[in-house]
C-alpha cells in the first residue's frame, strides 16, 4: 500500500489526477448543496416550491445558497486522514483505518466544540477551519459511532443495524488512491465505513462506491468501473443486495427517459445500496454534469446523499472543469476544498519530496502532523 512512485507521474498525468481529485471533492459538495435543502420534500413539494422542472439551481439552505451538510464535512476529513496516514508511515506506523478514525474524531469535535482549539497542535490545519464548526444535520449513526474513542472494526462494527448511505458518501476519497490495488481500496473503505455503519449492506456499498471512483480516477469508463466493482464484490459475504442494486442501475439505463419515479424505484427504502444505485444511474444517463446532478436530487428521497454520491462520480469521471462554474462560485468552503484537494494530489504524486524518515518539510508536518 502507498503512494505511487514519483517516476510514474509525468506532468500531464499529475495535472489530470489533480483535476480528478478536485472534481471528486467539488462535485460531491455541489451535489450535497443542491440536494440537502430538499431532502425532506416529495417530488410534488419540490415542484410546487421550485417550478415544474424542480431544482435546477442551487437552493437556499442552512442560511445561504451553496451551503453543504455533514456529508461534505466528513468527506473533507476523509482526505485529511488519508494524507495523515501517508505522513505517519515514515514513523513505521501504518494502519490507515486508525488514521481515518482519528480524522473522523476531529470532525466529531467540530459538532460539539464552539470553534478550533489552537492548543491542539496535533489537529493540523483542517480542524482549524472555523466554517466547519457548524452542525449540519449530522446522521445519528455518525454521531453515535464517533461518540467515544473506541474504533469500530469489521469484527466489532458500530451500529450493527445501520444501513444508511452516509458512510458511502464520505468514501469517495478512498477511490483516489490510484496507486493502490483495487482490493486494498475496497478493504480500506469497508473497514472505515464499519466505524459508524455496521450493517454489511452499508459498508459494502461504501466499498463498492470507492471502487467505482477508483476506476474513474484511473481513467476507466463508468460502466467498466462498475463492472470491476461487481467482480470484486462477489467475494464478500452479504454482498447480494449491493450487487443487485448496481445491476438494477445498469439495467435501468436501457428503459427509456429518466423520471423521478424511476429514480425513486432505484432508491427503494433509501438505504445505502439504493442510493448507490441512484448515483450510478444518474451519472450514466445524465446529458452532462449539471443534468446528472439535477436528476439525482429531484425525487422524493434523500436528495443530499444521492447528489453527493452522484457528484463525486461525475467529478472523478470528467474532472473539475466539467462542473457548473456558477454553482462553484457560490459553493461554501470552496477555498478550503481546493487547498485540501491539491494537498492530497501533491502527497500522492510527490510525497517523498515532502517528507521521509530522514528529512521532511516543516511546513508540511505542521499542516499534517504525525501525531
Amino acid at each position: 500500500m502507498g503512494a505511487t512512485s514519483g517516476a510514474v507521474w509525468g506532468r500531464a498525468e499529475q495535472q489530470d489526477f489533480r483535476s480528478r481529485v478536485r472534481g471528486t471533492l467539488l462535485g460531491a459538495a455541489l451535489g450535497d448543496a443542491l440536494g440537502s435543502p430538499v431532502g425532506d420534500l416529495s417530488v410534488d413539494e419540490i415542484r410546487a416550491e421550485y417550478g415544474p422542472e424542480g431544482v435546477i439551481d442551487l437552493p437556499f439552505g442552512h442560511g445561504s445558497r451553496g451551503a453543504v451538510s455533514h456529508l461534505t464535512q466528513l468527506t473533507l476529513f476523509s482526505l485529511d486522514g488519508l494524507i495523515r496516514a501517508q505522513v505517519r508511515r515514515d514513523t513505521g506506523a501504518w494502519h490507515p483505518p486508525t488514521d481515518l478514525h482519528r480524522a473522523y474524531l476531529r470532525w466529531a469535535a467540530t459538532q460539539h466544540d464552539w470553534g478550533p482549539d489552537e492548543r491542539r497542535k496535533e489537529d493540523g490545519w483542517l480542524a482549524r477551519e472555523e466554517w466547519l464548526y457548524a452542525r449540519r444535520n449530522p446522521a445519528r449513526a455518525c454521531l453515535i459511532g464517533l461518540a467515544d474513542d473506541m474504533m469500530g472494526t469489521l469484527d466489532a462494527p458500530k451500529n450493527l443495524e445501520e444501513m444508511g448511505a452516509e458512510a458511502a458518501a464520505r468514501s469517495a476519497p478512498f477511490g483516489l488512491l490510484v496507486g493502490w490495488e483495487p482490493q486494498l481500496v475496497m478493504q480500506l473503505a469497508v473497514e472505515c465505513a464499519a466505524q459508524t455503519h455496521g450493517h454489511p449492506t452499508a459498508y459494502l456499498s461504501a466499498g463498492a462506491y470507492a471502487l467505482i471512483v477508483h476506476g474513474l480516477a484511473r481513467g476507466e469508463s463508468l460502466d467498466a468501473a462498475v463492472q470491476r466493482s461487481l467482480q470484486l464484490l462477489a467475494d464478500w459475504p452479504g454482498q447480494q443486495p449491493v450487487t443487485d442494486a448496481l445491476q438494477f442501475a445498469l439495467g435501468a439505463v436501457r428503459q427509456g427517459m429518466p423520471t423521478p419515479a424511476r429514480i425513486e424505484e432505484l432508491a427503494g427504502a433509501g438505504t445505502a445500496e439504493g442510493l448507490l444505485s441512484v448515483a450510478v444511474y444518474c451519472a450514466l444517463v445524465g446529458e452532462d454534469t449539471r443534468h446528472g446532478l439535477c436528476l439525482s436530487v429531484n425525487h422524493g428521497g434523500q436528495s443530499g446523499t444521492a447528489g453527493a454520491l452522484t457528484g463525486a462520480l461525475l467529478g472523478a469521471l470528467h474532472g473539475e472543469t466539467a462542473l457548473p462554474p456558477a454553482w462553484l462560485a457560490e459553493l461554501e468552503g470552496r477555498p478550503t476544498m481546493l487547498v485540501l484537494a491539491d494537498d492530497f494530489a501533491m502527497e500522492m504524486t510527490q510525497g517523498p519530496a515532502l517528507h521521509g524518515p530522514a528529512a521532511s518539510s516543516p511546513g508540511w508536518l505542521a499542516r499534517y502532523p504525525r501525531a
